[in-house]
């Protein structure tokens, strides 16, 4: 039964969790064009917390070089701190903790777009139907990048959120350290798996240091990583393994896996046809707490994924923007009365920004399904 979502959970800093029911990090594409709040973003925000035990806000950019969306938060000026405040109140008095993901494109970026590697940084831009123009960090960069993440952490206490995410996953920026496929330096940040882990692992050290100065043990540090890649030569379970124990080492919280189906099985490396959770709460179960999303829209597949026993917190992405109720329903045990979809007849329902509404009803294989349209689902 859905009851056992809002059951309270203690994170391994003694920081308890009013409940299991997580909101996975969406893009919003809906503040202004400085990163700062507006009334449509606010008006979304304020409906979609309560009964919800973390909610993550998503892909705040580190800095102006690494944003990768249009109307981006931002975490990487003081000036950045009056919408910070605000998101993270907003959040906050509807009873659930407030999560600020950290991010930075990469290859991905909007301007100047820099890489660990350029040319396979480019051929991985042409794959998604770009125009390659990306060129390589220098040491001196990724050092500015890890000292960035730090920031945003530092800014995101400041502005009273419960903890940060860090964005590993995605194909931006941290997971492009990673991946064999985008990362072919010779350097301290490439070569080996170790080597090619040295980045994540040092931006997860940077922001720990900034909890430990300001003396906040309770500030909840998260990991979101994504497990496999589907092209070669890519992350494999293998590599994903690897990393994920080196992560429980780290005084981190929790990390969360990014996939669009939660009961996926693995395509290749260790553990090969075995659902990818499983595979990594064996490494993580009783050191930190782990989350998993991927496709849950209703009741049923709510309790389906809770009763796998794989993850601690079970998160919802599209279900929560077709649902600006979604916790209050599940909650009150009127989990039946959950949308599936978007009907672009009743814009009123959702209470969305102007520009995420009409992305909304083009039937974007990444939002949500939409009432008469089909689209065509990426399964990474």
């Amino acid at each position: 039964m859905t009851s056992r979502l809002f059951e309270k959970y203690v994170l391994n800093n003694k920081v308890e969790v009013p409940g299991r029911l997580a909101v996975a990090p969406l893009t919003l594409f809906s503040s202004n064009p400085d990163g700062t709040i507006n009334e449509g973003e606010r008006n979304y925000l304020k409906v979609r917390g309560t009964g919800i035990g973390l909610y993550i806000l998503g892909a705040t950019a580190i800095s102006q070089e690494g944003i990768a969306f249009p109307s981006q938060p931002r975490a990487f000026s003081e000036k950045d701190l009056p919408s910070l405040e605000e998101r993270a109140k907003i959040i906050k008095e509807q009873g659930a903790l407030a999560i600020n993901q950290i991010h930075h494109g990469g290859c991905q970026s909007i301007k100047d777009p820099y890489a660990p590697s350029a040319e396979p940084a480019n051929e991985l831009i042409k794959k998604q139907g770009g125009q390659p123009m990306c060129k390589e960090f220098t040491t001196e960069q990724i050092q500015k990048l890890i000292e960035g993440f730090a920031y945003a952490t530092e800014l995101s206490i400041k502005a009273g959120y419960d903890g940060i995410e860090i964005h590993g996953a995605n194909n931006y920026l941290i997971q492009q350290f990673y991946s064999p496929f985008t990362n072919r330096r010779t350097d301290e940040w490439g070569g080996s798996d170790e080597k090619r882990m040295n980045f994540p692992l040092k931006v997860v050290d940077a922001c720990c240091k900034i909890r430990e100065k300001y003396k906040k043990p309770e500030f909840i540090i998260g990991y979101r990583l994504s497990p496999e890649e589907p092209f070669e030569p890519g992350i494999t379970m293998t590599e994903t393994l690897k990393l994920v124990k080196e992560l429980v080492k780290k005084p981190i919280q929790y990390i969360h896996i990014s996939q669009w189906n939660y009961f996926k099985k693995a395509r290749r490396g260790e553990g090969a046809g075995t659902e990818r959770l499983k595979l990594i709460h064996e490494i993580t179960k009783g050191k930190v707490a782990l989350m998993g999303v991927g496709g849950l829209k209703s009741e049923e597949d709510l309790n389906r994924a809770y009763d796998t026993g794989f993850c601690e917190f079970i998160a919802v992405g599209g279900a929560s923007m077709v649902n600006r109720d979604f916790g209050i329903l599940l909650k009150e045990g009127k989990g039946s009365q959950l949308g599936l979809e978007i009907d672009p007849e009743h814009p009123e329902k959702y209470v969305m920004p102007d520009n995420l509404w009409k992305m909304s009803c083009q039937g974007i294989s990444y939002f949500p399904p939409v009432k008469g349209k089909n689209c065509n689902r990426i399964d990474p």
